[in-house]
Formats: C-alpha cells, structure tokens, sequence
C-alpha cells in the first residue's frame, strides 16, 4: 500500500468517504491513488499545470491500475475539469496567494467542498474563504519532518465572517500543542512588525499560547 508523508496523511484524513476528489497541482498523485486505493473514494480527477508532475501522476495510476477511477488531466487550476465530475477539491502543495486566484477563477467553487494546504501564506487562503462566505471546519497544524504546515477544510454557507489579523493567522485552530509552529510565527509576525505592519494583537495572542503550552 502507497504510505504517504504526514502532510499529505492529513489531508487525505479530510477527504469523506465516498467522496468524488479533484486534486489541483497533484504533483505525483500521491493522494489520489492512496484514496482510491484504500476504497475511501470512489473516483478521482488528478489535475496538474505541468506536464512532468502530471507524467509521474500518469505513471502512478498505472502502477496501480487505477486507470479507470482516476483521470489525469493537464489543467491551469480548474479550467480543464469537468464540474461535474468531483464533489470535492483539494489545493495542496502551493501557496495561499496562488490558492485564493485559483480558489476565484471557478464560477462553482461554493457548490464545492475544499480541503486546502497552502505552503506558504496560509492566512491568504484563510482570508478568501472568510470574505467568500465559506466556514472553515477542521483547522489542523501538522508536523512534517522538519517543518509544519496548515491542513484545513471548509464548506460553502453563505456567512461571510469579518476578520482581524489574528483571525487571519490562527483561523479555527484548537490544538495549540505544536509549539514550534506558533513559535516561527510569532518571530515572523515580530520581524514583520519592525517593518511597519501593526500585528501587536496577534503578537500578544501568540505569546499567550506559547507560555500556555510551556
């Protein structure tokens, strides 16, 4: 069975069963064939801008033979996938900026469950949701050998959700036991701070989870 990073781990653990997946910028498909191996997900539509990621991503479902539950599709976000074909849409691998253009080019996206793991920038990705009437669900930091990223889901409702920096930066995350994430931020945040930007609140929470979690 195809064993996936923890990072890639989270993120498949949000997709529901019976799901109907498109993966944007699926690199080498690992998520895809992982799902549909598992029988977790009945199809899946594996969609990259590149030709030499979407090669590897061919060459896997072959490997596999899962070439008749998943479609490899060369595609500019969602430009070259057909609607109807998926239920659900993971952004992995990218950043938050990147992720919010792709997120506003697609007319449907609110018909649409999201799963998103913005590799830099995560409350960029945040801030397009809340202004766009999605809720973010599951707000999850996960550590990766060396490094931590943020995994999270989140459904169309209509609210739009008025937001500070803090809301920004720390979204709807309840585990705070990952003291080296917060604690990269925080510096980030400060160094941030001695150029010009005002995040004194969000600096001030910062230091409340970290001594917190002491």
């Amino acid at each position: 069975m195809l064993k996936l990073s923890e990072r890639l781990k989270a993120c498949a653990d949000l997709v529901k069963e019976g799901s109907r997946l498109a993966d944007i910028g699926c690199d080498h498909g690992y998520i895809p064939v992982y799902l549909v191996e598992t029988g977790r997900i009945k199809s899946a539509v594996a969609c990259d801008i590149n030709e030499g990621p979407l090669s590897s991503c061919k060459a896997l479902v072959k490997e596999y033979a899962l070439e008749g539950k998943i479609s490899c599709v060369l595609s500019d976000g969602f430009d070259k996938i057909n609607k109807d074909d998926f239920d659900c849409a993971l952004l992995a691998g990218m950043g938050g900026e990147l992720i919010a253009a792709l997120l506003s080019r697609c007319a449907y996206i609110k018909e649409k469950r999201l799963i998103i793991n913005p590799m830099t920038h995560p409350e960029l990705a945040r801030k397009w949701l809340y202004e766009n009437g999605f809720s973010i669900i599951n707000d999850i930091i996960i550590k990766d050998t060396a490094h931590s990223y943020s995994v999270f889901d989140a459904t169309y409702t209509g609210v739009k959700t008025e937001v500070n920096d803090t809301k920004l930066f720390l979204g709807e995350i309840k585990d705070f036991s990952n003291k080296e994430y917060f604690i990269h931020l925080l510096n980030y945040l400060e160094n941030k701070q001695k150029g010009g930007f005002d995040y004194e609140e969000t600096i001030k929470r910062l230091k409340e989870i970290i001594n917190d979690n002491r």
